[in-house]
């Protein structure tokens, strides 16, 4: 049985991905946010809460201990807070990160101008790269909510395709990372959907 952290348990992506790791596997889910009482447990048999702020060194160490899979989703301010989360995971010895940035931080969407909005992505993606970690940075386009699993991964270096995802094929993606330690590990993704290219 797999133990994994979700931080920002609160944001519609956690919590999309919260109800496929609860039906997809049998893993141990630790929910962590600033705000407990945002969240009712979806299964008390297998899943804890804890309130506190990823920025709060010795609540979060608190909550990473004895995990396999640290998955943050978090906005704010990010490249402090993946400081936080990597000094924090060095210090309990939790190697699997996977962290969702944005697509755009490198340049890589044709057609889109530089915008600064993306700033802390970039330098949170930055911390991450620059750590011993096993991460994987997922660069998702914008959410949609319809039910297709339907997406394509481009590598960093490589164009963007598309500009959408929907939520579910990101949770798939997350489930599969977080059930394979060896999946795309130190690996920044691109993930949108194209119509005329398969799921990946």
């Amino acid at each position: 049985m797999t133990n994994i952290l979700i931080l920002g348990a609160n944001g519609q992506l956690a919590r999309n991905t919260t109800r496929w790791l609860l039906a997809q596997s049998d893993a141990r889910l630790t929910l962590y946010l600033r705000h407990a009482a945002r969240l009712s447990n979806p299964d008390s048999a297998r899943v804890d809460i804890v309130e506190g702020d990823v920025l709060d060194r010795p609540t979060l160490m608190a909550a990473m201990r004895w995990q396999d899979v640290v998955y943050a989703n978090l906005a704010g301010p990010m490249a402090k807070q993946a400081e936080s989360i990597v000094q924090a995971m060095q210090a309990t010895g939790v190697k699997r990160l996977i962290f969702v940035s944005s697509m755009g931080i490198y340049g890589e969407v044709p057609g889109e101008r530089y915008e600064r909005v993306l700033d802390p992505y970039r330098d949170s993606a930055a911390v991450i790269e620059g750590s011993d970690l096993d991460y994987t940075i997922l660069r998702p386009g914008w959410f949609t909510r319809d039910a297709a699993v339907d997406y394509v991964l481009t590598q960093k270096g490589e164009p963007f395709k598309g500009r959408e995802v929907s939520l579910n094929s990101l949770s798939d993606l997350i489930v599969k990372l977080a059930l394979d330690p060896r999946l795309h590990v130190r690996s920044s993704l691109g993930v949108s959907r194209v119509a005329s290219v398969a799921a990946k």
